[in-house]
């Protein structure tokens, strides 16, 4: 049984009962300091909505499961809010932090060819959540926005946002798994530790961030999609809302070059196992580097760990 936060309990109650939303705090642009007020009063103050704010607080508070009477009440302006202000402290502070402790744990002078993987792999994927959370800022919180203003756009639905969104938490297992199989510290392995630990915490941070998408953000969009449409709003096609954005999609056949490439085949053995010419080899790998922006191999090792081309285990000895 869920036993949800309300208007009426204390704000300085909530946050000594589960420390993890002090972060939920700040993503609200509530500061600290709020002695012995209610939450009703808290949010009052910092012109927050209190329905969305308990929302979110009983969401994360019990792990993912929410009373509907809650989720019923959230209000897009102020999840739209919370969520920029998330990406900001996820593409601002908290990925480039573990960067930079991730620098200072592993030898990357150049000597050590899994300590420089590593760190490619974790410069693809920074690259890549920030891809992701820019397209959300620019095209789906504008597209909210004119709901908001009573607008619909002619052909596109938060539906087509929730076909293409996809968790952006699952790289981080296999970073870890590179790291705790492959790498080895030269001294003490307290540094490595200390970013390990890190890496555990923003991986849970962004599984809640892509789940309260999911099931709260997605939901309310929706209904405002179907009020304004039972209200017969106008749809314009001015600055229509595209989501099929990623220009890094391979094709099957492009995956399986990436396969044989980073395993160090050659391009005539690549045109030799999959029955085709090594211009045409050359040909994929021209469109490949362009599609991914990718041009070394160690690179498209990386790229082909991260989206399951070849296994971790696989390349193992490899990068050793």
């Amino acid at each position: 049984m869920l036993f949800p936060y309300n208007e009426q309990s204390k704000m300085s109650d909530i946050i000594s009962g589960e420390p993890t939303l002090l972060q939920m705090m700040s993503r609200f642009g509530i500061p600290l300091g709020v002695g012995e007020r209610t939450v009703e009063e808290v949010c009052r103050a910092s012109s927050v909505d209190v329905s969305t704010f308990l929302a979110v607080a009983s969401f994360i508070k019990h792990d993912g499961h929410i009373d509907n009477s809650l989720s019923r009440r959230v209000s897009v302006t102020a999840l739209v809010s919370y969520l920029q202000r998330a990406h900001s402290y996820f593409l601002d502070f908290q990925l480039p932090g573990i960067r930079r402790r991730l620098l200072e744990a592993i030898d990357c002078s150049g000597a050590d060819e899994v300590a420089f993987l590593i760190l490619k792999f974790y410069d693809e994927y920074m690259g890549e959540v920030r891809r992701h959370m820019t397209h959300e800022n620019s095209k789906i919180f504008t597209y909210t926005s004119r709901l908001e203003a009573g607008r619909l756009t002619e052909g596109y639905s938060i539906e087509r946002y929730e076909r293409s969104h996809s968790a952006i938490d699952k790289k981080l297992q296999e970073l870890k798994n590179i790291i705790i199989k492959y790498y080895t510290p030269q001294g003490s392995s307290d540094p490595l530790v200390g970013v390990l630990l890190d890496i555990y915490n923003c991986e849970a941070d962004l599984r809640m961030h892509c789940a309260i998408e999911d099931q709260l953000f997605i939901p309310a969009v929706r209904s405002l999609e179907q009020k304004l449409l039972a209200a017969g709003a106008d749809s314009e096609r001015e600055g229509e809302i595209n989501v099929d954005t990623n220009t890094e999609t391979l094709s099957e056949r492009e995956r399986e070059i990436v396969a044989c490439v980073v395993r160090g085949m050659t391009n005539k053995e690549v045109a030799d196992r999959l029955f085709i010419s090594v211009n045409t080899v050359q040909t994929h790998r021209k469109n490949i580097a362009r599609k991914l922006g990718v041009h070394s191999v160690s690179g498209l090792t990386i790229y082909a760990i991260v989206n399951k081309i070849v296994d971790v285990a696989e390349m193992a000895d490899k990068m050793h």
